[in-house]
């Protein structure tokens, strides 16, 4: 057996490369319930009850104090004991969601904090609402300071997608996991799964940095 055939990597690329696609998938459904979900926490920690607030942070460094494959395993297996059956899709994009929202409400917290406090006693003299002090004033202005974290935890949500292979997912890794069981061959798809990874999150990364800068040209802030 050589140590590479060039044959069978390239028969087994299309299946992967549509594995690939569910990866994405995956990966952007996960990314936009983070960043809502996250939001809404940061937004939940700053009311004015405590014991709310209390609430929503113990959850939060409970979901950062666990491990992702704990969740998704949590959310699949024990949501039909309590009449909350989903697909593995749907319950592997909650869980890596939900996981990903408690680090980006840390990062979204960090952004609205950078705002000067001058900001807040404007809003308040202009008897402004919450809503639209958060929505016109603070939030444009937390932006810049966490799109940086923001694009960061979208690699990292990519990277962790090959955890849903555990309930099923037919993302990447267990895709190339199938193929090294049929033909007995691992080095092909596993070294092409990392290529794909690599091609995928290089790109995403220069397009995080270049949002970055457009944001902060578009509000007139250095870059």
């Amino acid at each position: 057996m050589t140590a590479w055939d060039w044959e069978f990597a390239i028969d087994i690329l299309p299946r992967l490369l549509h594995a690939a696609g569910y990866t994405i998938l995956a990966a952007i459904g996960g990314y936009l319930i983070a960043t809502l979900l996250g939001l809404v926490l940061t937004l939940l920690q700053r009311t004015g009850s405590r014991i709310l607030s209390l609430m929503v942070r113990e959850f939060v460094e409970f979901v950062r104090s666990t491990p992702l494959v704990l969740q998704i395993f949590f959310v699949f297996y024990v949501g039909p004991q309590v009449g909350l059956r989903l697909s593995p899709w749907t319950a592997g994009m909650i869980a890596i969601g939900t996981h990903y929202a408690a680090y980006l409400s840390e990062v979204y917290r960090g952004g609205i904090e950078s705002v000067a406090k001058g900001q807040w006693e404007a809003a308040t003299a202009l008897n402004l609402s919450t809503y639209k002090t958060y929505r016109r004033i603070i939030l444009p202005q937390a932006l810049p300071t966490a799109l940086g974290g923001m694009g960061n935890y979208l690699v990292g949500i990519l990277k962790d997608t090959p955890m849903l292979a555990v309930i099923g997912v037919t993302e990447l890794l267990h895709a190339a996991t199938s193929i090294g069981a049929e033909s007995y061959r691992y080095l092909e798809p596993y070294t092409i799964v990392g290529l794909i990874f690599l091609l995928i999150s290089l790109p995403l990364a220069g397009l995080i940095r270049i949002a970055e800068i457009w944001v902060r040209r578009k509000l007139g802030l250095s870059v």
